[in-house]
C-alpha cells in the first residue's frame, strides 16, 4: 500500500495530506525530515524525480542510497520513471526495450545514467527494479484541449515527425500491475499508435468544435530551444512487452484518451 509521498512545497504537501497521504518535504538539496524512518517501513519504492543539474545526478540516490540498500528491511520492489527519450532519434523507425539507448539531449543522457545507477542499487539490495520508459504524458488538465483553450496549441509541420504519448491513467494501471507482482525489467509505457503531433491537435479541435491553429512550417517557426529539441527526435515506440504482461490499455490511442477527457468536461474548464 502506498502511504508516503515526497514533494518540494508545503502547498502540495497539504494537498497530499488532504487525500490521505503522508507527505514529506524533499527538494533534493538536503535530507528530508522523517524520510529515513519512512524508508525503513517501505515495501514498494517509486521514484519519479528527474536527475538534477550538471553534477547533481539522482537526488534520491545521492541522499538515501545507504538507507535504501542497507536499511530498508521491508523493501520488496523499486520502480523508476524514465523516458522514451533515452532511445534518441530513429528517424521514425520502431524501437523496443532491446533497442540500445542513444540519448541526444542532456536530460535524456542524465536519465540513462540514472537508470544504470538504480539498476546497480537494486542489484546490491537484491530486489526487482522496474524501469518505466514513458512517452509524452497527457490527462486531466494537461492535454490538447487545455492547450487549445489557453492558446498554446500549435500545428507544427515537420515531414516524417512522429511521437507516442500515454494517458496518466495507463501509467497508473501499469504501475499497479508491476507493483502487485513485484515485477522487474524495462518497460515502454506508451500508447499503441504513434502519430504526427499536428494530427492530435486537429482531432481535438474537431471534437471540441474549436478552430484549429494554422499549420506552421517547423523550420521557420519561432520555438524555444527546449521545444525545438523535442522535434529533434522521431521514433515509433513499441509497448508489446507491457501487453505481453497481460495489461490492457484503457486508452490505446490518443483518440480514446481525448474522447474520455472531452466526455469528462475537459473543454468546459477555463484557465
Amino acid at each position: 500500500m502506498i502511504g508516503g509521498v515526497t514533494t518540494r512545497s508545503d502547498e502540495k504537501a497539504a494537498a497530499f495530506a488532504a487525500h490521505g497521504f503522508k507527505p514529506f518535504i524533499f527538494d533534493g538539496t538536503s535530507n528530508g525530515q522523517g524520510i529515513d524512518a519512512a524508508l525503513y517501513r517501505t515495501t514498494h519504492l517509486l521514484i519519479s524525480i528527474a536527475p538534477g543539474g550538471e553534477d547533481a545526478g539522482d537526488a534520491v540516490l545521492h541522499w538515501y542510497k545507504n538507507e535504501i540498500v542497507h536499511s530498508a528491511p521491508a523493501l520488496r520492489w523499486i520502480g523508476y520513471l524514465s523516458t522514451v527519450g533515452v532511445y534518441g532519434d530513429h528517424a521514425g523507425q520502431w524501437v523496443d526495450e532491446d533497442s540500445e539507448p542513444q540519448p541526444v539531449s542532456r536530460r535524456s543522457q542524465q536519465r540513462v545514467v540514472a537508470e544504470r545507477k538504480w539498476q546497480e542499487a537494486a542489484k546490491e539490495r537484491g530486489v526487482p527494479l522496474a524501469i518505466l520508459r514513458l512517452s509524452g504524458i497527457y490527462g486531466p488538465g494537461r492535454n490538447a484541449f487545455t492547450n487549445l483553450m489557453e492558446g498554446k496549441a500549435r500545428r507544427l509541420i515537420k515531414p516524417g515527425q512522429i511521437f507516442n504519448r500515454i494517458h496518466v491513467d495507463d501509467i497508473a494501471g501499469v504501475l499497479h500491475l508491476l507493483m502487485r507482482e513485484d515485477k522487474g525489467g524495462i518497460f515502454n509505457v506508451t500508447d499503441s499508435e504513434p502519430a504526427p503531433p499536428q494530427d492530435v491537435v486537429t482531432y481535438a479541435s474537431e471534437m471540441a468544435d474549436i478552430i484549429p491553429p494554422p499549420e506552421q512550417d517547423f523550420e521557420t517557426a519561432e520555438l524555444s530551444p527546449m521545444a525545438r529539441s523535442f522535434y529533434g527526435e522521431s521514433k515509433r515506440v513499441s509497448n508489446r512487452r507491457v501487453r505481453e504482461l497481460g495489461y490492457k490499455f484503457r486508452y490505446p490511442t490518443y483518440r480514446e484518451g481525448l474522447r474520455s477527457l472531452f466526455e469528462a468536461g475537459e473543454t468546459q474548464k477555463r484557465p
